[in-house]
């Protein structure tokens, strides 16, 4: 049977040093393993590839607005105090969506984002 048990997320970086430290520094995450112009990083079963691409258009310059990643995760407010307290850059605050999510987003130094989001309980529906 077909199951999914983690997703890897490969990201083109001109500065592989400087976007591997904010990923550590800011966002908790830690290094798998290092190789020949690669930095293979985890925060739990979110797994990033950090390519040193020095000729590519940073993320932040293709005036893209969407995000590369959705978590979905438990203790948003937790880890989102958390990144305020590593100085992540937020560029959406935490708040409730109508959705049905709580949800906020940080964006890398070359302009990559992420948006984290847990479910809001909902008491007394069906």
């Amino acid at each position: 049977m077909f199951e999914v048990k983690a997703t890897q997320h490969v990201l083109a970086v001109k500065d592989i040093e400087k976007t591997e430290s904010y990923f550590l520094d800011k966002l908790g995450f830690s290094v798998r393993f290092r190789v020949d112009g690669w930095s293979f990083l985890s925060l739990g079963s979110f797994h990033i590839m950090l390519g040193h691409c020095p000729d590519e258009l940073p993320a932040r310059d293709t005036h893209e607005h969407s995000y590369f990643a959705y978590v979905n995760c438990e203790g948003i407010d937790e880890i989102y105090h958390d990144y305020q307290q590593r100085g992540a850059e937020i560029f959406q605050a935490i708040s409730d969506k109508p959705w049905g999510i709580r949800e906020f987003g940080v964006a890398t130094p070359e302009g990559h984002r992420i948006m984290f989001g847990e479910d809001i309980e909902r008491s007394g529906n069906s």
